[in-house]
């Protein structure tokens, strides 16, 4: 594995986990931080050993904000000749299930990245928000689209001009988490599900994740469409004929991802 500087890698049996690690900033989220969170994602979707992507943060946060030090100073030029986001368009492009476990503060850049994976769990005790709009600018890397498709219009710009904090409680009820659970438990109940989702059949849970992304842009025709493709696909996969001669033999099925 790469060695990186602002983040820490492991993989827990078939579960990668990629811990943001910059504590004395709360894991601001710098331009250099960004990329290898990048960069440690693709590499763990290439990885055959890889079914699950889990990202957390160290210390008292998942990510506390981008590092405004670092764009201070910028100017519009700067940012369109630098590609500001190019980085946050490769995470839409990971194949594999991803899941944030979030405690602490989760703001601005650390919400997008946390809204960028497929499901969130959080401690009861986390913090969301976009408080972009409390020093003169807006989320840049997908706040303000990510927020809109899960929770309608008027709940998020009520979220995004306030810049205001919601609690774990209230991004559950809006639906932008999956599961609320006590702080010193965050970790481990997130590894026991994703421990429980690597034993699906991984080409099954990679076009329904395809599937389900398209769902949220397409007509309810064309979603359809592209569901029946996927579907049809799966016929030719090991793993759907060993699923179904399981199923029938009434064992437990071995899915090797083939």
């Amino acid at each position: 594995m790469t060695e990186f500087a602002h983040i820490r890698t492991h993989v827990d049996e078939n579960i990668a986990v990629i811990e943001l690690h910059r504590p004395d900033v709360l894991n601001a989220l710098n331009r250099k931080m960004v990329t290898e969170i990048v960069t440690a994602m693709e590499i763990y979707d290439r990885d055959e050993r890889v079914r699950v992507i889990v990202l957390t943060g160290s210390g008292r946060a998942f990510a506390a904000g981008a590092d405004i030090d670092e764009m201070a100073n910028d100017d519009s030029i700067t940012l369109e000749l630098f590609n500001q986001f190019a980085e946050w368009d490769r995470l839409a492009l990971i194949k594999k299930p991803t899941i944030a476990a979030v405690h602490g503060f989760a703001l601005g850049g650390g919400f997008e990245l946390a809204l960028s994976c497929d499901l969130l769990f959080a401690a009861d005790t986390a913090e969301f928000g976009f408080p972009e709009v409390n020093i003169g600018v807006m989320p840049g890397a997908g706040g303000t689209q990510r927020l809109t498709k899960l929770i309608g219009k008027t709940k998020a710009l009520e979220w995004l001009w306030t810049g205001e904090r919601m609690s774990a409680k209230e991004a559950y009820e809006l639906g932008i988490v999956n599961r609320v659970i006590a702080p010193e438990l965050l970790y481990e109940e997130t590894m026991r599900f994703a421990k429980k989702l690597a034993k699906q059949p991984p080409l099954s849970v990679r076009l329904i994740k395809e599937a389900v992304y398209k769902a949220v842009d397409y007509s309810l025709y064309e979603g359809m469409q592209f569901e029946r493709k996927n579907f049809y696909l799966l016929f030719s996969s090991e793993d759907q004929k060993e699923g179904m001669a399981a199923f029938i033999e009434k064992r437990k099925p071995r899915f090797q991802g083939r």
